[in-house]
């Protein structure tokens, strides 16, 4: 799927994930923890909710071992015959023991829930391992030998246990978004234990996991303590220790409401994305374009654009429709290159598009933030440099649309951004991967922006999308 309209949108107001932790390998994310005994290494049920941002590299999302050259791995192969494949995986030094899934999971645009339920004490050896995402059970297929009866996993161990840290190469080694992350020590659940389909729309969702048993090890990880990301809210004081990460990494991006972020499935070319998928550079000469993983086609949509650094680079800020990033899909462009994409550039403040320039407003450089207000209902778009409305625009205007860009009307857009030579820009769709000095949210109290919100447009989420679009 190259863009979502809705993904994972749950309208009821259920049980809700206030927040996720955002992994960035770059940075060195990762937290850890030693168990002060021994639990129970046969028997238990992980389960956690993940958005993937990462391709090319292991995304190791649990990993523990022996204490010497054991370990046991839990998380999504990043190549070879197996790339993009789920997997779990244990090795005692000298045989190797695993299974990954049938099928792929190459969508960066929603969230998968995963649940791992191990009881190697069990006689039948297909009812050893148990993997459901989202829901349901996953076929999974034993690419080293299977699990043998009464295997010690090592994981429940009283060694260290990392999450987003790989053992097996001694690298930090996780890339995107968590939430909701539990460990059921001594006991193995199904998904519905953690999960259900809502009645309305069918979809997945989470449901509220603090009165289950999590055992002498288990723990429940649910990122809303920005000062103490890796308390464990379980009960059993099992908490973990954060490295490298902090406030700025608590999002509200999660499995009840999911944001925007940039899309590698359509556009990137010579880009290369960090940060969650909110930051990308570029070290060619061509232009490299890249939109959000949401589009719209109604409603009205805010969104803000910070230049972090360049050497002689350039960046173009705007929308796109998302018909013509797909056709356009392997090709090198800008965002205001063709007759549906508008962009302000920041060399001289044009306007472009259908690759033609028009005077417009300021230009910017490093450490400018660019505002855009994206009015679909009355097809017209702003944009602002620090606060100030370029072309003395109005967003709250409506019909009459002061200061605005008229835009083709009845086409699905997405925000995007374009980058030349080593400029490097920062996205923020409501989870700023940078600091904000104020913070201003939308009306329906989503997002953390630089500057104020025009009334009536909203970050682009799910939940603002059910409403709106």
């Amino acid at each position: 799927m190259p863009l979502i309209l809705g993904t994972n949108s749950i309208k009821d107001e259920g049980y809700k994930v206030d927040n996720s932790l955002r992994f960035d390998d770059a940075s060195s994310d990762y937290l850890n923890r030693t168990p002060s005994s021994v639990g129970n290494q046969k028997t238990f049920t992980i389960s956690f909710w993940y958005k993937r941002t990462n391709f090319g590299a292991n995304d190791i999302i649990i990993s523990t071992s022996n204490g010497s050259s054991g370990f046991f791995n839990v998380g999504f192969i990043g190549s070879g015959t197996h790339a993009d494949k789920f997997f779990f995986y244990y090795f005692n030094g000298s045989s190797d023991l695993g299974y990954t899934t049938n099928r792929l999971f190459r969508d960066v645009e929603a969230w998968y829930h995963i649940v791992l339920a191990i009881d190697t004490t069990q006689g039948t050896e297909s009812n050893r391992e148990k993997l459901y995402i989202n829901g349901v059970e996953e076929t999974t297929v034993a690419t080293y030998d299977a699990f043998t009866q009464n295997l010690d996993t090592y994981f429940n161990d009283d060694n260290v246990h990392y999450i987003g840290y790989d053992l097996n190469a001694s690298s930090v080694s996780l890339n995107g978004y968590l939430a909701e992350v539990v460990n059921i020590d001594g006991l193995q659940l199904d998904a519905t234990s953690f999960g259900e389909f809502d009645e309305d729309t069918g979809i997945w969702k989470p449901k509220d996991v603090s009165g289950l048993t999590f055992g002498t090890n288990g723990f429940y990880l649910d990122f809303e303590n920005s000062g103490s990301l890796g308390a464990d809210v379980s009960g059993q004081g099992n908490n973990f220790t954060v490295n490298n990460l902090t406030s700025i990494d608590q999002t509200t991006d999660t499995c009840t409401n999911n944001f925007a972020t940039l899309n590698p499935l359509v556009g990137l070319g010579s880009l290369t994305l960090s940060n969650g998928n909110l930051t990308c550079g570029n070290t060619t000469t061509a232009w490299d374009t890249i939109p959000s993983t949401i589009g719209a086609s109604s409603g009205k949509w805010y969104s803000e654009y910070k230049w972090d650094s360049t050497s002689g680079g350039f960046i173009m800020n705007g929308i796109i429709s998302i018909d013509t990033t797909i056709d356009n899909i392997n090709s090198d462009f800008y965002i205001g290159q063709f007759s549906t994409g508008y962009g302000y550039y920041s060399a001289n403040g044009s306007l472009y598009n259908n690759g033609s320039a028009s005077a417009y407003g300021n230009s910017y450089t490093v450490g400018d933030i660019i505002g855009i207000a994206m009015d679909l209902d009355n097809s017209k778009l702003y944009f602002s440099k620090n606060g100030t409305w370029q072309n003395s625009g109005d967003p709250t205007s409506g019909a009459t649309g002061t200061g605005a860009i008229s835009i083709t009307s009845g086409l699905t857009y997405a925000f995007g951004a374009s980058n030349r030579n080593s400029a490097v820009q920062s996205i923020n769709y409501g989870n700023p991967p940078y600091s904000i000095s104020s913070g201003n949210s939308d009306a329906n109290g989503y997002g953390n922006f630089e500057y104020s919100v025009p009334s009536g447009y909203y970050a682009l989420n799910t939940k603002n999308l059910a409403e709106y679009g």
